[in-house]
């Protein structure tokens, strides 16, 4: 599987129904108000960015799919190292949170694959929307992705406010994670070759600016957090 960069705009007309009419906002990235406890360091680590700071855009990539399906629980029974994704949004000149805002994140499973194409066409695994609550965060179940063809493991973001995307973003793990992972089943089973952080095309980009800050271990599962800040 390969991502592409230079996809074509696909139609949102379902989140706008859902979310309504609003502002048009840009995305940025914030250091996240409270983190569980010290994430990874160095220079693939997630560095520390006092206040709000631009996040550039990622690309979409040639798997999503404009399904609604809004649910926390995105796993659909998929074996992985469980992992807790909390995103929150933010205002960027406040870091205050964005109440009512929609998330939607989607993901290869512990093989690389994705839902919905292929012969998991008719799967929706590893797929999920869910709208900010006061706190402005959201926060799904699901399992650390695995990697794929010239690709580091990855979770891909839109973020939506007003009824309108506001941010395509993709999120990263430091090496030090998936190193760990890799030693778990069923990640260890596989025997393709696992492209890194340092090897990833995209990654290359602008994945610096968009590495979880992750706590736990790969035994018993990770808590991944990051906070997205727009501009009104």
């Amino acid at each position: 599987m390969r991502d592409n960069a230079s996809d074509p705009e696909k139609p949102h007309s379902r989140r706008a129904v859902l979310l309504g009419m609003g502002l048009g906002l840009t995305a940025l990235g914030c250091t996240a108000p409270e983190q569980a406890g010290p994430g990874p360091s160095g220079p693939d680590g997630p560095s520390t960015r006092p206040g709000c700071v631009l996040t550039p855009e990622g690309t979409e990539g040639p798997y999503y799919l404009d399904t609604d399906l809004h649910r926390a629980d995105i796993t659909d029974g998929r074996p992985g190292v469980p992992l807790r994704l909390r995103i929150t949004l933010v205002a960027a000149a406040s870091c205050g949170p964005i109440h009512g805002g929609a998330v939607d994140i989607w993901h290869a499973d512990a093989g690389g694959r994705y839902s919905g194409f292929e012969n998991d066409r008719d799967s929706r695994f590893l797929r999920g929307v869910q709208v900010t609550d006061a706190a402005g965060a959201v926060e799904f179940t699901t399992i650390v992705p695995g990697w794929y063809d010239n690709r580091t493991a990855h979770i891909h973001v839109k973020a939506f406010v007003g009824g309108r995307e506001t941010h395509t973003g993709q999120l990263y793990f430091s090496e030090d994670v998936i190193s760990a992972v890799t030693r778990v089943r069923p990640y260890s089973d596989r025997t393709d070759p696992r492209t890194d952080n340092a090897n990833d095309f995209l990654f290359g980009r602008s994945g610096d600016n968009s590495i979880l800050t992750v706590t736990a271990t790969a035994a018993s599962g990770y808590l991944a957090q990051i906070t997205l800040g727009v501009r009104v």
